[in-house]
């Protein structure tokens, strides 16, 4: 099971909270997501709780929102390059999606910071969907910090796979960097 977490914007255009106090029991944890406007255009940013992995999105159908995460998911995972059978178990363990009001204050914050760099990372003239998935991969290497200390700096493309394989595989440590 994983939990949607979307601000109050979002929140207003998804099926009702439906996630009381649960949490996800996925590697990636909670799914957190945030309408944003660059260029005119509006977005959603979707960042895991776990790893600050983000996935963007042109902002429609957000009804349906739910019914399209584990797949938003699925391709964000095959992006990166994730061994196949630990994709195939997260995405296992995403069902079913519930709906539930953000409550992780620093993944909000990390959120306005990625919000804020996007718009430096996409063409001025019109962007598609090949330059979400390039702003993507830069904000998968951005490091950024999750209620840690000053040295302590966590990259989203690496913290995804050390959860993915924590949860799902075995491995010896976390990743240093």
């Amino acid at each position: 099971m994983v939990v949607l977490r979307a601000t109050r914007k979002v929140l207003k255009r998804l099926p009702p909270v439906n996630a009381g106090d649960a949490e996800s029991d996925t590697a990636l944890g909670d799914w957190y997501v945030n309408r944003i406007v660059v260029d005119r255009r509006p977005l959603l940013l979707l960042v895991s709780s776990g790893s600050l992995l983000s996935i963007l999105e042109p902002a429609r159908n957000v009804r349906e929102l739910p019914a399209r995460l584990i797949d938003m998911v699925y391709e964000r995972l095959r992006r990166l390059g994730v061994d196949m059978g630990f994709i195939e178990r997260e995405i296992d363990a995403m069902t079913p999606v519930l709906v539930g009001q953000t409550r992780d204050r620093s993944v909000l914050g990390q959120m306005v910071d990625f919000a804020k760099t996007a718009p430096y990372h996409l063409p001025l003239d019109g962007w598609d969907n090949e330059d979400l998935r390039l702003l993507e991969s830069r904000l998968e290497e951005t490091p950024c910090r999750l209620a840690a200390r000053f040295g302590d700096a966590i990259f989203p493309a690496d913290r995804a796979s050390w959860l993915l394989k924590e949860k799902w595989g075995t491995i010896q440590a976390p990743p240093s960097g």
